[in-house]
């Protein structure tokens, strides 16, 4: 909204210092601003309501240490996240933009799903909340709104420069007839695989055994690959979110690589540099990303050890499907598994720990566990390491996942 009003105050009246607001660095920089003074404003009342009202989580026993400590600690925290995140957004984002549009999108179903969740666990005293299988239908849901929107959207394309010419020169020749160069505008499923030198991999290609026109069929690869992808991530959070800081401590920093990538994807010059897919209009995605980072690190203040709030379903499961539908909008969605490695881990060991439990018992008659217990940070806690000091390792190893996902630019 700010961004329309100060272009239309430069254009009819030459307002001073108008004209900053066309930069994406600098209203990057005021989501980040706002998105934490909102989080640590909003976060302070939201809090002192949910405590007024006795609004608190219910611990189940699981043995674990200073887990009943927890007990009655106000939830429904991913409230001040989503605030914080879209707010901003909503101030220093072009509201015309498809990417930023979905990223919105996305976030008020997954937050919507998730609150309504928290609802009947909290108000309606129901332990249970949603069906597991209602949760999976929305984020299912949400998955065929993205691809669909994804695949037919006209404003969603790809951009490939002719071989052979310098981007300096593509970039200043306008898109049309009158162009020296055939320029390629593009709505081709391709994606990026990590490691790989010419990393552009088409989901059509999985087809091309129908024959000429496979490409048509595309989406029957795309769509699912995409519901995929979501529900894995989103679910990756919401079974991270066990420990004081680790879900959104993780995803700040994920969402933090994820802004460094959409940036170069977005240029046009950087990516000719690291020749990688150029995406029109994704760099605008940065003031989203910018507000997501910020709103995580300012729950942060209050969700670290120990937690004043948690932020239950409502924000774990916005914040996976942010991260999820993010990637996949620039073409990174195969670099998750690197990038987003504590939640696929955690992930992991659920179904580790679940099918093999299954097996066994089928097998011997008794159920038995690789895990002492999942996911993964509780089999630690299990092995007497303190929660503030699994958090911080968890933290440290997602660093070094996130700075391995920018060196894959280059290293290929």
């Amino acid at each position: 909204m700010l961004y329309y009003l100060f272009t239309y105050l430069d254009r009819a009246f030459d307002f001073p210092g108008a004209q900053v607001f066309q930069y994406i660095s600098f209203r990057a920089a005021m989501a980040i601003i706002s998105s934490l003074v909102i989080s640590l404003f909003v976060g302070k009342r939201w809090i002192g309501y949910l405590n007024r009202k006795q609004v608190g989580e219910t611990v189940r026993n699981l043995g674990l240490e200073g887990q009943l400590e927890k007990q009655g600690t106000p939830t429904m925290g991913g409230l001040i996240i989503l605030a914080a995140l879209i707010i901003p957004t909503l101030l220093f984002a072009k509201l015309d933009n498809i990417y930023v549009l979905l990223m919105l999108f996305t976030s008020v179903w997954l937050g919507t799903l998730g609150f309504i969740d928290d609802y009947i666990k909290v108000f309606k005293k129901d332990k249970r909340g949603l069906p597991g299988k209602t949760k999976i239908i929305g984020q299912i849901l949400l998955g065929l709104i993205v691809a669909l929107v994804m695949y037919f959207d006209s404003g969603i394309v790809m951009r490939e420069k002719p071989k052979d010419v310098k981007m300096e020169v593509y970039a200043n020749n306008t898109v049309g007839p009158s162009s020296r160069f055939n320029i390629e505008e593009s709505k081709a499923t391709k994606t990026t695989i990590p490691f790989i030198k010419n990393n552009e991999f088409d989901y059509a290609v999985l087809l091309k055994w129908i024959g000429p026109g496979y490409k048509k069929w595309a989406f029957l690869i795309f769509i699912p690959m995409v519901i995929l992808i979501i529900t894995s991530v989103s679910n990756g959070a919401n079974l991270t979110d066990g420990m004081d800081g680790l879900a959104v401590g993780t995803s700040a920093i994920i969402g933090a690589t994820l802004g460094i990538l959409a940036w170069v994807s977005g240029n046009i010059i950087f990516a000719d540099y690291l020749n990688i897919m150029y995406l029109p209009n994704t760099g605008e995605l940065t003031i989203f990303i910018s507000a997501f980072v910020g709103a995580n690190i300012g729950f942060l203040w209050y969700n670290s050890y120990p937690a004043q709030v948690f932020m239950g379903d409502t924000g774990s499961l916005a914040l996976g499907g942010i991260i999820a539908v993010f990637a996949i909008i620039i073409r990174k969605e195969l670099l998750i598994p690197i990038l987003c490695g504590i939640f696929f881990a955690e992930n992991l060991s659920v179904v580790m720990q679940v099918s093999y439990f299954k097996y066994t018992r089928k097998k011997y008659g008794e159920g038995r566990r690789i895990f002492k217990m999942a996911p993964l940070h509780h089999h630690y806690q299990k092995l007497g390491y303190a929660e503030p000091k699994i958090v911080l390792r968890f933290l440290i190893i997602g660093i070094m996942l996130a700075v391995l996902s920018i060196i894959t630019l280059k290293l290929r």
